[in-house]
This record gives structure tokens, C-alpha cells and sequence, in this order.
């Protein structure tokens, strides 16, 4: 019963976290599935086929709130999906554990950068509300669908610090997108498992409760991320990639650290990752007012360049 309640929770948790800043889902709860010894393409089903449901949902919350760009979505998401059904087609002959030390160090500069652009330089008003083209987009959701499909999560933090990075996109949408976009990898990633797999290494109860979590918490994520000023969930973003990805890479074969060496590390990120969000915090309430205009403006330039609808006959 109380791994059971367990689960729940843990898809609660998870999903306030991927609904709030646009990642690790799939992370948080393939990590529990992995420590009670399910191996690891069986954790990845469960996970994927979970999301089916906690994507629709937080997708449609999202959109309710306005946090969606929906020519992100399809830019993104379709790739994604192309990525997601490879990726889990060919898990149990690929090993992705040689790219992970690659895609850690990749992920920590764009963290790094995110971090330094809202902190220091709040928000990148210049370049907010341009459209991001499809050559940027498609690759990305490529990449990033096969290694959420690989690594039983990935998909959020792959694209969303990508994007966030571009500056073209305020933070809400960034993870609204990037979530409502999931629901297509996930579908691809659980067709890609079924056919590799078949059902029977599936545990279809814990699917359902990591699904009854995370639909629980979704609307109340996609309602948080839509009332948080972007500059500060941009810092808090920033600082969340930094982190786990500084995690993946001192536990990795290539440097294996010292227990000492890395919680010493952990703790000297988490110290600058609190100084770095004092500070956001200070500068948004000095700049609150601009910030808003910018948004609004930002809003304003996407709604002008939207395709127009079509004419009825």
C-alpha cells in the first residue's frame, strides 16, 4: 500500500516540477521505477505511457492558461516524436551511457547561460516574441525525443533550456510548449516500446497511478508557471539545469568524483544558484513595471505574425 501511495506522490511531485519549469518528469519518476528493480526499457514504458495521459492534461492546462505557442508545438513535437519512436525502437541495442557525460556538459553551459541572461540581464526584450524557424526547432526535437526515449526522460531538458536560451520565447511559453509538445513523444516513445517490447513487462498499474499523480497536479503546475514573473523563472530554471546536469557529470564514468568532491560542489552551486535568485528578485521588483511591457509586447508581435486563418467557403 504505501509503495502504491508512493507512486502517486511521486507523480505529483514530478509533474508540479515538469508543469512549473518544463522538466524532469520523466527523470524523477524512471529514477524510482530504476531503484526498486525494474530495468530500465520496462521503466521507460511505464514512464512514457504514463505521460500520455499527464501530457494531454498538462497540455490542455496550459493552453487554458495561455502559456502555449502552438507553431513551437508542431515544429518541435513532430520531430520529437520521429526521435522518440527510434529511440525506444532500438533501446535495448543502444546504450546512450557513453553520450550522457556529452549531453551533461552541453546542457550546463546552455543552464549556465540561461542563469547569467536572467540574472544579470533580466529579460532579453531585444529578441522576445520573434518566431523561432522550423531549421532551429526540428533538430532539436529530434535530438531531444530520442534521448527522452533512451534515458527514460530528457525531453524537457533538452528543449526547454534550447529555447529559453534563443531569447525568442518568454519562459511560460517555453515550458507550456515544451509540455504540450510531450504528448506527441510520448505517443511515439509507448508505440516504439509496445512494438519492442509487447505489454507483458509493463506494469500497467503503476501506470495508471504515476498517471492519476501527475494529472492531479497538472492544472495547478500549468496555473503556476502563468502567475511567476519570467525573470525569475528563468533564474530558477537556470539554475535547475546547472544542478542536475553537474550531478549527471560527477557521477559519470569519465569522472566518477568523490562523495566529498561532489556534495562539496552541490553545495557551492546551490549557495550561487541563492545569490543569483536574491538578486532576480531584487531587479524584478526595481524593473517589474518594464518587464511587463515587454511581455505584453512580445505577446503582441506573436499575435501579429500568426498566420491568418482561413477564409470559410
Amino acid at each position: 500500500m504505501e509503495k502504491l501511495i508512493l507512486l502517486v506522490l511521486v507523480g505529483v511531485g514530478a509533474q508540479l516540477v515538469d508543469g512549473g519549469l518544463g522538466m524532469a518528469y520523466g527523470v524523477t519518476s524512471t529514477t524510482l521505477l530504476l531503484a526498486i528493480g525494474t530495468n530500465p526499457a520496462a521503466a521507460s514504458a511505464t514512464v512514457h505511457l504514463a505521460e500520455i495521459g499527464t501530457t494531454l492534461v498538462s497540455g490542455l492546462s496550459h493552453w487554458k492558461f495561455g502559456n502555449v505557442d502552438w507553431r513551437v508545438v508542431w515544429r518541435v513535437g513532430l520531430p520529437g516524436a520521429v526521435g522518440a519512436f527510434a529511440g525506444a525502437t532500438f533501446l535495448s541495442r543502444i546504450s546512450t551511457a557513453a553520450a550522457a557525460p556529452v549531453m551533461a556538459i552541453v546542457l550546463l553551459v546552455l543552464g549556465a547561460y540561461i542563469l547569467v541572461r536572467f540574472t544579470a540581464f533580466g529579460l532579453p526584450r531585444a529578441r522576445l516574441g520573434q518566431p523561432l524557424s522550423a531549421k532551429f526547432l526540428a533538430p532539436l526535437g529530434l535530438a531531444g525525443g530520442f534521448v527522452d526515449a533512451t534515458g527514460g526522460g530528457g525531453w524537457g531538458p533538452v528543449g526547454t533550456p534550447a529555447i529559453l536560451a534563443s531569447g525568442r520565447l518568454e519562459p511560460r511559453k517555453v515550458v507550456g510548449s515544451i509540455n504540450t509538445s510531450e504528448f506527441l513523444v510520448a505517443v511515439a516513445a509507448s508505440a516504439g516500446f509496445l512494438l519492442g517490447l509487447g505489454s507483458e513487462n509493463i506494469n500497467l498499474g503503476w501506470v495508471g497511478l504515476l498517471l492519476l499523480g501527475g494529472a492531479i497536479a497538472a492544472p495547478a503546475a500549468a496555473w503556476l508557471v502563468r502567475h511567476v514573473p519570467p525573470r525569475l523563472a528563468g533564474t530558477a530554471v537556470g539554475g535547475l539545469i546547472i544542478l542536475t546536469n553537474a550531478r549527471s557529470l560527477l557521477r559519470s564514468d569519465w569522472i566518477d568524483a568523490a562523495d566529498q568532491v561532489r556534495y562539496g560542489t552541490y553545495l557551492v552551486i546551490a549557495v550561487v544558484w541563492a545569490a543569483a535568485f536574491g538578486y532576480t528578485l531584487r531587479e524584478y521588483r526595481i524593473h517589474r513595471d518594464e518587464d511587463r511591457i515587454a511581455v505584453a509586447e512580445a505577446e503582441a508581435r506573436a499575435v501579429a505574425t500568426a498566420p491568418a486563418p482561413a477564409a470559410p467557403r
